[in-house]
């Protein structure tokens, strides 16, 4: 297995970092256990958010806490698909921290990280000031597989009712224009 990651880490690096397209179960964390801005409002005061195909998954954070994705549901949703070695993936990470800023609480961000370790996950969330975002630890590729992921950087972007509207890479002028539309 880990013959078949470097394997394909390889490859990803010297195809570069860019994407084209496309759980283990756990106790949930509580609203009060993300970081400002993350979670998914409730389409109305009282009600439960219902929770579509593409937010059924749980997960776990770098830190090791239990995430359940039906947090997010009810509010557009961005998942990033990242790897802590992708110079693309670094490239973006001021974006996406601040998108999180402008959009808290209109619109949901999570990192989906895979093809690294913890500690190597750990020191890219630091280094490059993304905290404000959860991020779930992918090493074993379970939610990347769910959503079809080959490549990072991979962002697939959900609407309102967690349909799936767009999948792939974009650069940083893509991103907000496709951001604006969704949250619009």
């Amino acid at each position: 297995m880990r013959r078949l990651l470097a394997t394909i880490g390889s490859a990803a690096l010297l195809a570069g970092c860019a994407a084209p397209v496309v759980t283990t179960p756990s106790t949930p964390i509580t609203p009060a256990d993300l970081p400002a801005g993350t979670v998914a409002a409730s389409p109305s005061a009282g009600a439960p958010a219902a929770v579509p195909a593409a937010l059924r998954f749980t997960g776990r954070t770098l830190d090791g806490a239990s995430f359940d994705a039906a947090t997010m549901a009810g509010r557009p949703t961005i998942l990033w698909f990242w790897a802590p070695w992708c110079a693309t993936c670094a490239s973006e990470a001021q974006s996406i921290a601040d998108l999180a800023d402008e959009y808290r609480g209109q619109l949901g961000i999570l990192g989906i990280a895979g093809l690294g370790t913890n500690k190597a996950m750990h020191e890219f969330v630091s280094d490059l000031n993304v905290g404000a975002v959860p991020h779930l630890d992918d090493q074993a590729g379970a939610i990347w597989k769910k959503f079809k992921i080959t490549q990072q950087s991979t962002y697939v972007f959900l609407d309102r009712s967690g349909r799936v509207v767009k999948t792939g890479y974009l650069d940083d002028l893509q991103l907000t224009a496709e951001v604006k539309t969704l949250v619009a």
